[in-house]
């Protein structure tokens, strides 16, 4: 298994500073290696909560996850950041490129904290092999506003894959794309999961989306149960 999530709980303090509101409630899931799955529900079910703790970004007030074998709460803020930066690749619903970089720039961004020791050229050329894999080999020397909203996801899908990380958590990744770049988006997602055997998990409200997973869960009032609604 590389991911296991052990009876997690979050809450939050509510507003008002008086009591709290639940939005996990003791959910357990063992993902293995090079599967892919999407987890749906309504807004505001705690998609995107569970996500932030799956990538380490949050933690659960209860509960324990192990990732790779270990369970980030026992590490340090440095090693959580090498984590975050070199096992998991993060795409969301916006793309976060930097307006002032080109494509092939952005791609590479999160190669330039634990760059040392490496060869920065051996980095450049994964890089062009991806964008072109995604039909993006003329870009590279575009910046973000010249890009459609497709492009734009192919391009932050490429950045999540730079590192070679065992596991791309993406949120939301199709919300913000009309119907055809939407479906090859997902599509792009599902190869790249099977060529590359990194592992997917995907929080999406799109029924197309989820049906090109592995596995689908549902999440509803903060209660994850395996096979999602009916599409």
């Amino acid at each position: 298994m590389l991911l296991e999530l052990k009876h997690i709980e979050k809450k939050f303090p509510l507003p008002s500073g008086k009591g709290e509101i639940r939005v996990l409630q003791d959910i357990s899931l063992e993902v293995a290696q090079g599967e892919a799955l999407a987890v749906v529900g309504p807004s505001g079910s705690g998609k995107s909560t569970l996500l932030n703790i799956i990538g380490a970004l949050d933690k659960p007030t209860s509960g324990q996850v192990v990732f790779a074998g270990q369970n980030p709460a026992d590490l340090d803020d440095a090693e959580l950041s090498r984590i975050r930066n070199l096992e998991i690749g993060f795409v969301f619903q916006l793309h976060h490129l930097l307006p002032q970089c080109t494509v092939l720039e952005n791609v590479l961004i999160p190669t330039i904290p634990f760059a040392a020791g490496k060869d920065s050229g051996d980095s450049k050329e994964l890089a062009k092999k991806l964008l072109k894999r995604v039909g993006l080999e003329t870009h590279l020397d575009y910046f973000p506003a010249q890009l459609s909203g497709g492009e734009l996801q192919r391009a932050a899908v490429v950045r999540a894959l730079i590192n070679k990380p065992k596991l791309v958590l993406a949120d939301e990744p199709t919300g913000s794309l009309d119907r055809e770049s939407s479906e090859n988006l997902g599509q792009l997602l599902v190869q790249l999961n099977k060529e590359e055997g990194t592992t997917l998990i995907v929080v999406t409200h799109s029924a197309e989306l989820a049906r090109l997973m592995d596995k689908t869960y549902s999440l509803d009032g903060g209660i994850l149960a395996s096979g999602g609604p009916p599409f």
